[in-house]
């Protein structure tokens, strides 16, 4: 599995001034410390009169979320400084965590679970504004008119956190000083998006139950919300058995606007029939296209409506985003940007943002001018220094054949450097991703995480397997039943695709993913030990019997759609773990863990480590204190980064540039 040798000079046909060396290494701009801490994230963006907030999260604070806001004048102020961590874990994965009305801000805090009123002038600390106790908050709505903020709460039983003891209501907290909290939505499993109509007389909120995921099956309900604050009889007005409704929100003429994928695509709807509420629901801009996507986190915003009656949506199609303008009339029109990826679309009053991204841009905060979507200024950026284009790769869609007679998809990123070319007649080597979820969407944006190894020269192919989003809804659903199965026959046929095509080594193919994603990576490596010389796995899921028994309430039964009822089936659980076969393992693996992980327990780690160590396979296991599902530190991706660059060196046969300690592997 070793490369050729490093070569000191130009190659034959490489371009003039590059320097021909071993892929693998190449030295980087994109070097350790950027990749894993100087970037920030950006996320939840919402205008407000002519200011903007929005969620800085910054990998130097250890992860930290804090609310940031920008005012006409292009100042920016931290609203809420160390120790304030603006996160909410409803759901384990969080969102919707703060929200601001014309000029009142409350935020969810990671650290309590409590909702804090905000200054928005950063001046005095934040208030708590809802009781210490086994409570989370999220999805958050002002009434506008009376003094009550709607939200998602979720109940955690203080003795025994089980699944089955978590409650999900919709609250309505008093926001007159009484600290009065009631019930509004009690009953089903999961609730999310409760939103006033703009005159504050009805309420909308989605409402599913267990085992669908809200990308199954969901209920949009409207109920009368009396003087006095509570619900009168509750209907439902759009989705059901096998539809999944999304993003229920009001226009300005209390019109109910939701997305729904009844088509097999989820398309953007509203009920504004002469019956209203009680009519048929119109498809405002039938297409192809995905309108929506799946609500792991809440409050995902993917169109915009304006007070003229038309619309900014963002639609999802061939791996990509593009942004279109809906008329009132229901011209559409596509809005021409140079990104590829975008999210977080708000609109209020004459101010709307998006969060955009670029195969050569990392996100910025884009603002744009309503009336014709067009971009009028970037208010923040993720990346404050420029970066190397020339290291930075381009993006091939490629399609190809897969088990079934079927066709999967994937993004194709090869080695890219301004300094240095393969020698010729090497190839290089190769990463599959694995994208987690199931059901996210590789992304053609720039990502620091896939430029640290093409540019090195690396390559990596990102794999939207049966059952990511932005192919419609059969696509999506094609992963039902097969998860194991299907996904793994979709990274190794995009491997053997680019193999056959010439443009990497078979024999260095490397597969790496995080945690759905993480458990392709095992399946691969365990049920088809022929392809990949190396895999790397993320809090990846190596038993799902564990999954079965640990999982917190969200996902407690999505396995159940992906692999089979568990009260009828339970055998199948056992012959899709990796952790019952790891006889068959042939490749050295690479397994990081965070220890506060409630999404993949450590239990998963500790019990592939322990059949790893009896068996004495090959493998390296890290593992992180204060890390839950993903990692947020700096420190904690560092230390990532420098192991997997060692790890894949030792193991494909080259030196990494970077001046990384060589990695000793127990059993290899």
């Amino acid at each position: 599995m070793g490369s050729g040798e490093e070569g000191t000079s130009a190659g034959a046909g490489a371009p003039a001034g590059k320097v021909a060396a071993s892929f693998g290494s190449w030295a980087s701009p994109i070097g350790i410390d950027l990749v894993a801490g100087s970037a920030i994230t950006l996320a939840e963006p919402q205008p407000d009169g002519d200011d903007v907030y929005w969620i800085e999260g910054r990998p130097s604070e250890g992860g930290r979320r804090t609310l940031m806001r920008r005012t006409p004048d292009g100042a920016t102020r931290e609203l809420t400084p160390e120790p304030f961590n603006v996160r909410s874990r409803v759901h384990e994965y969080g969102g919707g965590s703060f929200r601001v009305d014309g000029g009142r801000i409350v935020a969810s805090s990671f650290s309590d679970g409590r909702l804090w009123s905000i200054d928005p002038q950063g001046g005095r600390p934040p208030e708590a504004i809802t009781p210490a106790g086994p409570w989370r908050y999220a999805d958050l709505r002002f009434d506008p008119v009376r003094p009550l903020l709607y939200a998602v709460r979720e109940t955690h039983d203080a003795v025994e956190d089980r699944p089955s003891s978590v409650l999900n209501d919709v609250v309505a907290i008093s926001l007159d000083g009484s600290g009065d909290i009631r019930d509004l939505v009690r009953g089903p499993d999961f609730v999310a998006a409760p939103r006033p109509s703009p005159d504050g007389s009805l309420l909308a909120w989605l409402e599913w139950d267990h085992p669908d995921m809200p990308w199954d099956t969901t209920r949009l309900r409207v109920a009368p919300i009396s003087v006095d604050g509570f619900l009168g009889e509750a209907r439902t007005v759009a989705g059901g058995p096998g539809i999944s409704v999304t993003q229920p929100e009001w226009s300005s003429r209390a019109i109910l606007h939701f997305v729904s994928d009844e088509t097999a695509w989820w398309n953007l709807y509203a009920l504004d029939g002469p019956d209203a509420l009680d009519g048929a629901a119109r498809n405002l801009a039938p297409m192809d296209a995905e309108l929506g996507d799946p609500a792991w986190i809440f409050d995902r915003s993917s169109y915009a409506l304006t007070d003229d009656g038309g619309i900014l949506a963002v639609a999802r199609a061939d791996g990509g985003d593009a942004l279109f303008r809906i008329a009132p009339d229901g011209t559409v029109t596509a809005v021409d940007l140079p990104f590829t990826e975008l999210e977080g679309l708000r609109l209020a009053g004459g101010l709307a943002v998006v969060l955009a991204a670029g195969p050569h841009d990392g996100p910025v905060l884009l603002r744009l001018d309503p009336a014709t979507g067009r971009p009028s200024g970037v208010l923040a950026r993720s990346l404050t220094e420029p970066l190397d284009v020339d290291a930075l790769p381009a993006a091939e869609p490629i399609t190809f054949a897969t088990t079934g007679g079927a066709t999967a998809r994937a993004l194709f990123f090869p080695p890219a450097s301004g300094a240095f070319e393969g020698p010729g007649g090497e190839r290089p080597p190769l990463i599959v991703l694995s994208h987690g979820g199931p059901t996210s969407a590789a992304s053609s944006a720039l990502s620091l995480d896939r430029a640290f190894f093409t540019s090195r020269g690396i390559a990596v192919v990102d794999v939207d397997y049966r059952g990511s989003t932005g192919y419609g809804r059969p696509y999506r659903d094609a992963l039902k039943g097969r998860w194991g199965i299907a996904d793994v026959d979709d990274c190794v046929a995009a491997a053997r695709f680019l193999a056959g095509r010439g443009d990497v080594d078979p024999a260095r193919m490397a597969i790496r993913g995080g945690s759905a994603g993480g458990y392709t990576t095992l399946a691969a490596l365990t049920f088809r030990p022929e392809v990949f010389a190396a895999g790397i796995s993320h809090y990846g899921i190596a038993d799902l019997e564990l999954i079965h028994a640990d999982s917190h309430k969200f996902e407690a039964r999505y396995e159940e759609s992906l692999v089979a009822p568990w009260d009828t089936d339970r055998d199948v659980y056992v012959e899709r773990s990796p952790i019952h076969f790891l006889d068959r393992v042939r490749a050295p693996m690479l397994l990081c863990q965070g220890l506060d992980d409630k999404v993949v327990p450590p239990t998963q780690l500790a019990a592939m480590v322990a059949e790893f160590t009896a068996r004495g396979l090959p493998h390296v296991a890290m593992t992180f204190e204060g890390e839950g599902h993903g990692f947020r530190r700096a420190a904690t991706k560092h230390a990532v980064y420098r192991a997997e660059l060692a790890f894949l060196g030792r193991v494909f046969g080259f030196t990494p540039a970077d001046g990384v300690e060589p990695m000793e592997i127990r059993g290899l």
